[in-house]
């Protein structure tokens, strides 16, 4: 059992405006931003078997050798930042976590554009590409109820999100996995204590366990719900609401003995979106700075360069 509330998001799925369900479900994802921001979502359509394929797949990739696997490393995704990392290789905080992944995003043709491009898939596990090519669009529909649930909670039209920020989202999707940490090491991390940058992630993790989040009475687990994600909000929403809805700090440890996959989906505002708080906003700053100006673009990348700092300065050679 979770302390974070399990909210079924069905309603917002659904084409009619006036359905009276959207206000309810609207109410329970403002409460849970409040409190947590966490929550499990429940009722968001993606078909289980599309799950039970993609999580295959990754199992199968994982369990290759490591040289085969650098055969898709990131170094080989250039400035569209896609592909494979070792573990060690991705830092939380200036620490390497002890996880290994692969990185994702839209399929885009090659270009300049940071972030943007084709994605690196592994020629031995034909059946992850159309895995993943699948659940991106399923999971781009989820984030979008979301945000329309989050804009109704904030007073604002359900289509506020969707026809403005998010018109032409920001996509990233990630698979990690995670080996067996060892159980007497305190500093040994999956992923440290962080908060996440952008508008909102949705996280799909196997049986095993290992999330934990951190409230104003300490740490709790978020432990797998079947048939739901964990929804968080992150650093860019936190900016947007003035710091009404918290981007709060999580870390994971897999001490379950197990190999522990989790599917992260970040659903962001437009590449090229300025992102100025919401017109009441006021409060405290999410980071505590000097209020960002720029596209979202820029800040992201600003974020991601700091996970693979060796990466970043090849790419600016």
């Amino acid at each position: 059992m979770s302390e974070l509330p399990v909210i079924d998001i069905a309603p917002l799925l659904q084409a009619e405006a006036a359905d009276p369900g959207k206000r309810a479900v609207a109410d329970a994802i403002g409460a849970a931003c409040r409190e947590h921001g966490f929550f499990y979502v429940s009722g968001h359509g993606v078909p289980p078997a599309l799950i039970e394929r993609l999580d295959a797949a990754s199992r199968r990739f994982f369990a290759l050798p490591e040289p085969v696997k650098d055969e898709i490393s990131m170094a080989r995704g250039g400035r569209a930042w896609r592909g494979f990392f070792p573990v060690g290789g991705e830092l939380t905080s200036g620490r390497p976590d002890l996880k290994e992944g692969i990185y994702f995003g839209a399929e885009q043709p090659p270009g300049d554009l940071p972030l943007h491009g084709p994605n690196l898939f592994p020629a031995q596990v034909p059946e992850l590409r159309e895995a993943v090519l699948e659940y991106l669009p399923a999971m781009t529909r989820v984030g979008q109820a979301v945000m329309s649930g989050i804009a109704l909670s904030l007073g604002l039209a359900e289509d506020y999100f969707r026809t403005g920020y998010t018109a032409d989202p920001t996509i990233l999707f990630r698979i990690f996995h995670y080996p067996p940490g060892p159980a007497d090491d305190p500093d040994t991390w999956g992923v440290g204590e962080h908060t996440d940058y952008g508008l909102l992630t949705l996280l799909l993790q196997d049986g095993n366990g290992g999330l934990q989040v951190r409230t104003a009475t300490g740490w709790i687990e978020a432990p797998p719900v079947p048939g739901t994600f964990v929804c968080n909000i992150g650093d860019m929403l936190d900016k947007l609401t003035g710091g009404r809805y918290r981007s709060t700090p999580h870390r994971v440890r897999n001490r379950s003995g197990n190999e522990r996959l989790s599917f992260p989906f970040f659903f962001d505002p437009g590449w090229d979106s300025e992102v100025p708080p919401l017109p009441y906003a006021g409060g405290r700053r999410w980071d505590g700075q000097v209020d960002f100006t720029g596209t979202y673009g820029e800040y992201l990348l600003s974020k991601v360069s700091k996970v693979f700092p060796h990466l970043f300065e090849q790419q600016r050679l």
